[in-house]
């Protein structure tokens, strides 16, 4: 059979992929949401406000410093750096499907024996001493050629496991963008809890001074004992301390602030401000749509996928491995007349490599390949699970909290209603002191619950725009075109359009 007829079938067999295609495994997804079921969000806000989800809370504020996460938080920067690596590799991997070309040049100059004979030049390059030894010179210029054939389909599939690694890490840059976002929103609302519960402590200061005073009046006129300015004074001073123990934590709060958007706390100052009084939510769609809209579960599916191909890799191994190679050059003594035809050089060979023996690596290699997948699937399969649970989690919350905002609501007027009635039948000199205080620190306590409670709620919807992937779609992944393309081979080309890989 002729060399060519012999290349042309090594070629044709290079469409050959060893190894199982990749098939998405099921998930276990319901049929709807068990805790929707009758939950109406107070504020419901349409799904393409997504993009950037935070503007379903109308805080001017709140925007300017989301906006500052793409910007500078330093988590993404490392996510994004990590996908940029990822899309080198799919380069440097899809390089071992061409030929490899080298031009090589050579100058040596060879001495054999010798003695006290002069040297005599012959004109053509070597210098001789008599039959005691010569001196020559030999002049090299040739290009080589090496080519390892893919007639298993091992480097394609690596090729395609590197692409998955590559859509797998744009997934992660994604979930990096959206914890970070949903970390800072989180902590700015606990940072308005803080300033809403200090202005209740603030009211509750001015109320209290203004029991103390009544008790000083009362007091003074022989109406009441001493006890019951005292008692008036600790309870001043106890809310006085709770007030300013509430710095602590709202500090806290902006310090997390100012690292998330890749600044130094010092550098960073909001002022206060109060919680919103409605707490919108994001309509969850339909189950099955979950999957398209988490970042962890995209980032799951596509290490599932980058598994399926590795197995491929590992089968390919048991087959022999075929290369080329070739050199075209010339060679002679003189450089003037280097290039020539009697100084030509050709060489053109096939070489294979096939394991007979290894010990049983190989087997244990695909083995390791296969149970690798299965914790990918199971990984996969319990991302989905957790996604589930925790979208139910918000939701529930969001419906109780809403009941139990209503109810506390109802029980902040009456405690308010009671303190009045109390401070009334006290300078009347109907009932005691401990009557006012204790109505005095249930309205308290009420108001603080109630505060924690829209403080909760806040933090609810944050996490249900979490829980639902904010803004991401998994269409947003580069595609396998786009990352074996010198052309989108760029650091600033972070995200594709579509994903066609599946």
């Amino acid at each position: 059979m002729k060399p060519a007829v012999i290349l042309l079938a090594l070629l044709g067999l290079a469409g050959c992929m060893i190894g199982p295609n990749y098939k998405r495994p099921t998930a276990p997804i319901a049929i709807s949401y068990k805790e929707l079921a009758g939950w109406q969000p107070a504020a419901p806000e349409d799904a393409n406000d997504r993009g950037v989800w935070w503007l379903i809370y109308h805080d001017p504020l709140l925007d300017q410093l989301e906006r500052q996460i793409d910007i500078s938080n330093y988590t993404l920067a490392q996510a994004e750096a990590n996908y940029r690596n990822a899309q080198a590799i799919v380069q440097e991997a899809q390089a071992n499907l061409f030929p490899v070309l080298s031009a090589v040049g050579n100058f040596q100059r060879t001495g054999v024996g010798g003695g006290s004979n002069s040297i005599v030049s012959t004109g053509n390059g070597v210098a001789v001493s008599g039959a005691s030894g010569f001196v020559g010179n030999q002049y090299t210029l040739q290009g080589n050629g090496s080519w390892d054939l893919d007639v298993w389909g091992e480097i394609r599939r690596q090729i395609a496991s590197d692409v998955d690694l590559a859509q797998y890490s744009a997934a992660e840059v994604a979930n990096a963008r959206l914890s970070a976002q949903a970390a800072l929103a989180s902590a700015y609302f606990n940072l308005r809890g803080e300033d809403s519960l200090a202005a209740v402590l603030e009211s509750n200061v001015k109320q209290f001074a203004d029991a103390l005073r009544i008790a000083e009046n009362e007091y003074h006129a022989g109406y009441v004992a001493r006890g019951d300015v005292l008692t008036a004074q600790t309870e001043l001073q106890t809310t006085q301390a709770q007030l300013t123990a509430v710095g602590v934590a709202r500090a806290q709060y902006e310090h997390a602030i100012a690292v998330l958007i890749g600044k130094p706390p010092a550098e960073l100052g909001i002022s206060p401000g109060a919680l919103p009084n409605d707490v919108p939510a994001m309509p969850p769609s339909l189950p099955s749509t979950l999957l398209q809209r988490r970042p962890d579960i995209a980032a799951a599916e596509r290490q599932m996928a980058a598994e399926n191909e590795l197995i491929g890799v590992a089968l390919a191994a048991f087959f022999p491995q075929i290369s080329l190679s070739s050199l075209y050059g010339y060679t002679g003594p003189q450089l003037a007349n280097l290039i020539s035809m009697p100084n030509r050089i050709w060489a053109l060979g096939a070489a294979f490599n096939a394991p007979i023996f290894e010990g049983g690596g190989q087997i244990a290699a695909v083995v390791a390949a296969r149970a690798n997948y299965d914790a990918a699937v199971a990984n996969y399969r319990q991302t989905v699970l957790t996604a589930f649970q925790q979208v139910e989690d918000e939701l529930v919350a969001l419906r109780i909290l809403a009941q139990e905002k209503a109810q506390q609501d109802i029980a902040v007027k009456s405690a308010q209603d009671n303190v009045a009635f109390a401070l009334n039948e006290y300078k009347a000199g109907t009932v005691i002191y401990t009557t006012v205080l204790t109505d005095q620190e249930l309205e308290l306590s009420d108001e603080i619950t109630d505060v924690t409670i829209q403080q909760s709620r806040m933090i609810a919807s944050v996490a249900l725009v979490e829980a639902l992937g904010g803004g991401f779609a998994s269409d947003s992944l580069p595609t396998a075109g786009d990352l074996r393309s010198l052309d989108f081979y760029r650091p600033a080309n972070v995200l594709g359009t579509k994903d066609t890989t599946e």
